[in-house]
């Protein structure tokens, strides 16, 4: 898939060689002349901006710090005729990825970007496979790869079977699950199991879980479930 980059200066002399060399390198590139137009072109699309902090109107710094305030952590290269300390330190604290000075050899540009693009999509797999094992409520943390509960930063530790009970709640928030059902998923290999085996592993989460108890509540005559409006 095509990498889509967002070039942003006010000098086009810049803009036509990053873009012509970039545009070789197989990237897919559009130009911006100003912060403001910037701001209407980008997409969610875009995999980098390589953008220019002294421009008329809004500043590259200031261009960051929006889009960070905003919530959009789209990857950002720095590009400006400043190479002071107190610059570079101003651009990643307004959440720059990295910083470029002029004049560029266009060669550290491009290892720059392929730098950053690769990065950035290593920590979003990473991110989205972590999404993927955890169940997440408030401050409640189900890991179901690691197969830990943490409930703020404590660790819970829970039998197996413990465990199993919340994912299996968990994984259905508010539907109610029968205590025959329950020992159809997590039992069914244990054919003398009763229904109150299944309360007595749901009081021993609830102790576990402490404060947090609530959120498995017992709807007499039906079952358990998994209520996250408790929290």
């Amino acid at each position: 898939m095509t990498n889509k980059i967002l070039i942003v200066d006010d000098e086009h002399d810049i803009c036509e060689i990053l873009e012509f060399n970039l545009t070789k390198e197989g990237f897919e590139v559009e130009c911006a002349y100003s912060a403001e137009e910037a701001m209407d072109t980008l997409t969610s699309e875009h995999d980098l901006i390589l953008l220019d902090i002294m421009m008329g109107g809004i500043s590259g710094f200031k261009m960051a710090e929006k889009l960070r305030n905003e919530g959009n952590q789209v990857p950002i290269i720095f590009l400006t005729a400043k190479d002071t300390e107190n610059d570079m330190l101003t651009g990643f604290s307004v959440g720059g990825d990295d910083y470029i000075s002029k004049p560029f050899s266009i060669k550290a540009v491009i290892a720059r970007v392929n730098a950053v693009i690769k990065r950035s999509k290593t920590e979003t797999d990473q991110s989205n496979r972590k999404e993927k094992h955890q169940l997440v409520f408030k401050d409640i943390v189900i890991d179901r790869e690691n197969k830990e509960l943490t409930i703020g930063t404590n660790k819970i530790i829970l039998t197996k079977t413990e465990f199993e009970v919340l994912v299996l709640l968990a994984e259905n928030p508010n539907r109610i699950f029968s205590r025959e059902d329950m020992i159809e998923k997590i039992w069914s290999e244990a054919p003398y199991t009763t229904e109150r085996t299944v309360d007595v592993h749901i009081a021993r989460l609830r102790k576990k879980m402490g404060g947090h108890a609530s959120v498995i509540t017992n709807r007499s005559g039906f079952g358990y479930r998994f209520n996250a409006s408790e929290l």
